[in-house]
């Protein structure tokens, strides 16, 4: 994985797609299973994430795979 920032707040992540899958499956393990004393304010930020991942995913699955024609 290489993180690397572009612009203040702004980051460009290059991840193994099971690196990134890890991440997400982590993010939809906190969001379905949180402990009490996480604030929901934090758990709705996750949940907006996990759909905007989702939108883009979709996506991917209809687009061809980069380099091929």
């Amino acid at each position: 994985m290489h993180v690397e920032w572009t612009r203040p707040g702004v980051l460009q992540v290059t991840a193994h797609a099971f690196e990134f899958a890890a991440l997400v499956a982590a993010a939809r393990y906190v969001v379905e299973s949180a402990p009490p004393d996480i604030p929901e304010e934090s758990l709705e930020q996750l949940r907006h994430v996990l759909s905007d991942y989702d939108t883009q995913a979709r996506h991917l699955r209809d687009a061809p795979p980069a380099g091929t024609s």
